[in-house]
């Protein structure tokens, strides 16, 4: 039943993502002027990364509320952390990438119509974050997480909060429908995103996703004896978990985070031949094949280390209020601002 859930999680993902274009850094370039299709400070792709964020906070926060969901045991929380290490790992995750201009689960969803290139960047994303997860890269993703380590007594805001006595309610309001609502006006105020409602309604649709995947691991298939984790919508790691089965699959589980990346596949490559979208991309040069390439392989490396990746903390993440997930989270987008200012003209 888990398997299953999480695939259509993937498949429900992939389709939204697809249809909406649904994706940070094109939000990012479009609010920098770099993307040609709209004009400078029109960023509907940003305004609907900011809508998924409103909703995915809202929806997780409510189950936390209702007691359904812990989200202080998720996977992606963590007391000891080094804030300087997860702000590198996510400007490393943000370098790769823009060289690869798309991060990992854009690259799903790009592979599943036909691009090649992002295949390139899907292998290479997973081969560094096998490599910082138990290869070669491993001394140096533990060198990064040495630096200036923070032992915090509450992994989370909420938490915190808690241990000061304020009610579940109050830190609801606090928390969660302040800043939704913010990011719901920043969203709506202008019109470009009201003006797609195809933008608006993935959007809608992904925030909520990460919700169900929180309450899916919470709820399906849990050994009250050995709980597991929990886990949503995150790329990294899923990634390279899926790609090392495909290659040693003998002796090893099909588990939940590949289940949700073949749901994705499926989703986004339905969705691009349903909206006849999907065709062959390759390379237009060797210079492009080595971005692809170094990209995929920054972001495996940078994620790992910053826990998450765009989607992973910068949607899902923040959902938790781990206090981990701040640096990252700015890593992530100060890091894209000043590459894409760098070097967005030419990728």
């Amino acid at each position: 039943m888990l398997l299953w859930l999480t695939f259509f999680l993937g498949v429900a993902f992939g389709v939204a993502a697809r249809l909406g274009r649904f994706c940070l850094l094109r939000g990012l370039r479009q609010s920098l002027g770099l993307d040609g299709a709209e004009p400078r400070g029109s960023a509907p792709a940003l305004q609907a990364f900011a809508l998924a964020v409103a909703v995915a906070l809202l929806a997780s926060q409510g189950l936390q509320w209702a007691g359904l969901v812990d989200l202080g045991n998720a996977q992606i929380v963590r007391p000891n952390f080094s804030i300087a290490g997860v702000f590198f790992g996510g400007a490393l995750f943000a370098l790769g990438m823009v060289l690869a201009n798309a991060c990992g689960a854009r690259s799903l969803v790009l592979l599943a119509g036909g691009n090649l290139r992002a295949l390139v960047t899907v292998v290479f994303l997973a081969l560094g974050a096998q490599a910082s997860s138990t290869g070669i890269l491993v001394p140096l993703r533990q060198w990064f997480q040495g630096l200036s380590p923070t032992a915090a007594e509450h992994a989370t805001v909420s938490q915190a909060l808690q241990a000061q006595g304020w009610s579940a309610g109050a830190i609801y309001a606090l928390l969660a429908i302040v800043p939704a609502l913010l990011l719901m006006a920043y969203a709506l105020y202008r019109p470009a995103l009201r003006h797609s409602p195809v933008q608006a309604l993935s959007a809608l649709v992904i925030g909520a996703l990460v919700a169900v995947g929180w309450w899916i691991s919470a709820t399906v298939g849990v050994d009250p004896f050995d709980p597991a984790r929990l886990t949503s919508l995150s790329f990294i790691s899923p990634i390279a978990e899926t790609l090392l089965y495909v290659q040693v699959a003998v002796g090893r589980e099909f588990d939940a985070a590949s289940a949700m990346v073949l749901g994705v596949l499926v989703g986004a490559g339905a969705a691009a031949l349903a909206s006849r979208t999907a065709r062959w991309e390759g390379f237009n040069s060797p210079a492009q094949l080595a971005r692809s390439a170094i990209g995929g392989w920054l972001m495996g490396f940078g994620g790992l280390l910053a826990a998450g990746c765009s989607i992973g903390q910068g949607l899902t993440g923040i959902t938790t209020l781990a206090w981990a997930t701040g640096p990252a989270v700015a890593g992530i987008v100060l890091g894209s601002v000043l590459c894409l200012q760098l070097w967005g003209r030419r990728t």
